[in-house]
Formats: structure tokens, C-alpha cells, sequence
């Protein structure tokens, strides 16, 4: 009896370790690439001498870093690396994701944000899309909002779906818009990568 309970337990352990193991790995995964990803943005922001906090954080699933002001007037320089309606910023964003792939071999999807943009953005993305949802309930028509990058057309997804209502994307980028609908309608499964996307910024 003893040597069945030893081997019960030692079956049971094995088990947790199967199961545990994955969610282990996949943090370790993930703060590498932060750490990896920190490291690239910090010798960018000494080659443009610019000032900066770097903060690392694992959110919704993947590596997320924030280039932050450490001190007076560092915010508007950090602005030039946001760049008009954040197009700067997805470019830094891509090219940082690709720092991280050479060092890893794997396809990296970390979210960056500099000077709170995407923060901000969110925020002025919810309310977006509520007020679509709310003219939706009322008319029982589609609301179209304008042409948004992934991370700000998966914003709008998500508040959407919270509400209760589907909503699709609708054209080619850089002119890819949502389209909220009643919720009688069904959405068209288009943005895979959307959804996927702060799953914010791959090709949807």
C-alpha cells in the first residue's frame, strides 16, 4: 500500500508540474522579452538623446513596456517618438518586436507605449465606441467609425462585444474601419489578427 501511494502522489505531481510547467514558461517567455525589448528602447533613447523611464509589465498575455517621463520636459521630447495619430510609435513598436525576434528566434507581439499615448488612446476609443453602440440600440442601423490602426480597431472590437453587439472591419489599410451592427446581424470573421492583436498592431 505504501508503494501505491507513492506512486499515486508521484502521478498526481507529475500532473501539476504538466500543467503548471506551461504557465511557468510562458511568463519566463514573456519577461524576456520585455527585458530584451527594455534593453533595445534604452540604447535607442541614448542614441537620440532623449530622457525616459523604461517600466516592464505582462498584460493581457504578452510583453508590455512603457517609455515614460522621468523628469520636466522629457515629455515633449518623448512626443517626437509618438509621432502624428501614433504613427511613430507603431513604427518603434515594429521595430522593437523585431529586436526581440532576432534575440529569440520567435515572433514577438509586445505591446509598446511611449508618453501614455496608447493609454490615453484607449480611453478616447471606449468612449468611441460606446456612443456607436448607444446610436446602434437606438437606430437599429450600422455605425461605421473611421479608419483606425489594429490596436484602436480591436479597442473598439472589445467594447462592442462587452455591450452585447458584433461589429466587423471593413476596408484595406491604412483605411481599415470598424463597422458596428444590430445585434440581429452577424459579423464577418475579418480580423482574425485583430482579435489576436492586443488578443494591438500586426496587419488585420
Amino acid at each position: 500500500m505504501m508503494s501505491e501511494q507513492h506512486s499515486n502522489d508521484s502521478s498526481h505531481q507529475a500532473a501539476d508540474e504538466a500543467v503548471s510547467s506551461p504557465v511557468s514558461n510562458t511568463v519566463s517567455r514573456l519577461e524576456e522579452e520585455g527585458e530584451i525589448g527594455a534593453d533595445y528602447l534604452e540604447e535607442l533613447l541614448d542614441i537620440a538623446d532623449l530622457g525616459g523611464d523604461i517600466d516592464i509589465d505582462i498584460d493581457h498575455g504578452r510583453a508590455s513596456i512603457a517609455v515614460v517621463a522621468s523628469e520636466e520636459g522629457d515629455e515633449r521630447e518623448l512626443a517626437d517618438l509618438v509621432g502624428r495619430d501614433g504613427e511613430v510609435l507603431e513604427a518603434v513598436q515594429e521595430l522593437t518586436r523585431l529586436a526581440v525576434q532576432a534575440r529569440t528566434g520567435n515572433r514577438s507581439r509586445l505591446m509598446l507605449d511611449i508618453n501614455g499615448y496608447r493609454a490615453d488612446r484607449r480611453t478616447e476609443l471606449t468612449k468611441v465606441a460606446q456612443e456607436a453602440v448607444t446610436k446602434v440600440l437606438t437606430s437599429g442601423e450600422a455605425v461605421s467609425l473611421e479608419p483606425m490602426n489594429p490596436f484602436e480597431r480591436k479597442v473598439c472590437h472589445d467594447v462592442v462585444a462587452a455591450a452585447g453587439l458584433v461589429s466587423e472591419s471593413e476596408g484595406a489599410e491604412p483605411h481599415r474601419y470598424v463597422v458596428v451592427l444590430p445585434a440581429d446581424e452577424e459579423g464577418v470573421d475579418e480580423d482574425a489578427e485583430d482579435a489576436a492583436d492586443d488578443s494591438a498592431s500586426e496587419q488585420a
